[in-house]
């Protein structure tokens, strides 16, 4: 049904205005990270590209309720330094020594470790997973390439999450817009050549908004390679 005249310069009008606010929005973070990172390089630090925010889960294995979920997420430190970084890493337990089921979410700030975050919601995740005695090594190149602005098609990473388990460890590198194939398939080159992954590794593909219809993480993915 075409839409009236007057219905069109409504729907025009309200467009406008909500590419300003985005736009407004965009600027005031910009000058709030290009501040920031002033702030740093005249303290002597080394700013990173982003700051990042590290928050741990402890499942309650049996137990999936979004709401218990959502209750178990723990903010443990953010940094916006190189040196800051190593402080926090240094001081990590590994993930050789972490209870199963428990995950490690690294993420840039101001964006929560949910499907339903308005950055995560139209995006998904890269899934790989490892034997116990090798996942150390992995999340630790992996948390290094992220930190670090490594990774291909960087401004659409959300960021990754370790997740112990008892038989195995999966990592996976969370990305904001599914319908980006270009980019998808980029960041999982990127993973690949960064991670030095083995040909006999997997490594699987799934939206967020199919986690959310069928409540699981890593069943029923939909790419692989």
């Amino acid at each position: 049904m075409d839409l009236t005249p007057e219905k069109k310069e409504s729907e025009s009008n309200n467009n406008s205005e909500n590419s300003v606010d985005q736009l407004s929005t965009n600027n005031a973070i910009t000058k709030e990270i290009q501040e920031r990172q002033a702030r740093d390089l005249k303290a002597g630090l080394h700013p990173l590209k982003h700051k990042f925010v590290l928050w741990y889960t402890r499942r309650t294995p049996g137990v999936r309720s979004q709401t218990s979920y959502e209750e178990n997420i723990k903010k443990i430190v953010d940094f916006s330094t190189v040196e800051a970084f190593w402080v926090c890493y240094c001081h990590l337990a590994r993930p050789s020594s972490l209870p199963s089921p428990t995950d490690l979410h690294l993420f840039k700030e101001g964006i929560r470790p949910l499907w339903e975050d308005s950055a995560n919601c139209n995006g998904g995740k890269w899934i790989i997973r490892f034997k116990k005695v090798v996942s150390g090594r992995f999340w630790e190149d992996l948390v290094l390439a992220l930190v670090g602005d490594q990774l291909d098609y960087g401004d659409n990473i959300c960021g990754a999450v370790l997740s112990t388990r008892f038989s195995e460890d999966i990592v996976s590198v969370w990305n904001s817009n599914v319908s980006d194939h270009q980019a998808v398939m980029a960041l999982r080159d990127s993973i690949k050549r960064h991670l030095k992954l083995p040909h006999s590794y997997l490594m699987e593909y799934k939206p967020h908004d199919a986690s959310l219809r069928d409540n699981s993480s890593y069943r029923n993915t939909w790419l692989r390679g």
